[in-house]
């Protein structure tokens, strides 16, 4: 006599396992909750939101309707369209400009991020007087940057202390071949304490056993920097690069107090394209040629920090466990 086949008996694990595997009943009361705590993460998000709208959107709309008006701040805006951008690519001042304010950061950048990761290095060595140094490479950082130009403008000068020390009756800041340098120079020294604060923070989080692995297997002090020191900070680098090439591309007062007001002395040398904003708006009273100047400068920034973005972006380690 054949018997029938006898259904297997489903265990607790296998119920468990299809329950778990059911698809989720939405219940009125969860929705309920979940669009209350998004309601209140908004709500809380309001303050925030209105300080972005009424101090960075609102500005930079106003900026580009400006630059399609011809003002004076005296007389009536009248609407011209293009013709402030078409002045400006057509301006052979205005290029001028631009490559000195590229040369300039091209000086400056590297310069500063260079120095400012060795001073790191140093100081993460935690020798006696680490603390003091911090605190000495941050003030000019934390100083206003007018104060220090009108000062770096008294010790350039033909009878200032730097030519004192070295003997000589060297005009600077008014030779065409050495004021921009000496701008990037003292610009460098102005920010590798900021520079070196966040590349300190980037090393004092990488494990030690990496080095010390690295040490055991025979690696110097120079292959452990190129191998393991400088891919773990990238993140810090990218940062610490964007940060500081937006700074450049936005220098003046600097400038200002290290020419005694007349940026772009000697000879346009050091006619940055902030100093040259500056003029157009408040020296020839030229709004619109000024916000046109502006809105191009946007632009540049945003496209040189969407480079560095995707160059960085496939190169950056941000596990350190």
């Amino acid at each position: 006599m054949t018997q029938a086949p006898v259904e297997p008996v489903a265990s607790a694990a296998t119920h468990a396992a299809r329950a778990d595997k059911a698809p989720e009943v939405n219940r009125p009361g969860r929705s309920a909750r979940k669009r209350k705590e998004a309601v209140t993460a908004f709500s809380m998000l309001i303050p925030s939101l209105i300080g972005v709208g009424v101090f960075l959107m609102v500005p930079i709309v106003l900026v580009i309707i400006i630059s399609l008006l011809r003002w004076n701040l005296i007389s009536d805006p009248v609407f011209v369209g293009f013709d402030n951008y078409e002045n400006m690519f057509d301006s052979p001042g205005f290029w001028n400009s631009v490559w000195v304010t590229i040369k300039f950061s091209l000086i400056a950048i590297p310069g500063a991020i260079i120095t400012g990761l060795f001073i790191a290095l140093g100081l993460n060595r935690k020798l006696p007087g680490s603390g003091v140094l911090q605190i000495m490479y941050v003030i000019p950082w934390v100083a206003a940057p007018l104060a220090l130009g009108i000062v770096w403008s008294w010790l350039l000068a033909p009878s200032g202390l730097i030519n004192e020390v070295f003997g000589t009756r060297t005009a600077w800041l008014a030779d065409t071949t050495t004021a921009l340098p000496v701008v990037a120079l003292v610009y460098i020294w102005q920010n590798i304490g900021y520079i070196s604060l966040f590349f300190l923070a980037a090393l004092q989080s990488i494990p030690k056993d990496l080095y010390e692995a690295a040490e055991l297997d025979g690696a110097g002090p120079v292959r452990r920097l190129w191998s393991i020191t400088l891919p773990l900070i990238r993140p810090t680098t990218f940062f610490v690069t964007v940060t500081s090439l937006i700074a450049s591309f936005q220098v003046f007062d600097l400038v200002y107090g290290l020419t005694d007001g007349n940026p772009g002395y000697p000879g346009g040398t050091t006619d940055l394209i902030a100093a040259r904003i500056y003029n157009a708006a408040f020296t020839s009273h030229q709004i619109g040629d000024a916000a046109a100047m502006a809105v191009f400068l946007m632009v540049l920034i945003v496209v040189v920090t969407l480079v560095q973005q995707r160059y960085f972006s496939s190169r950056m380690t941000y596990d350190m466990s």
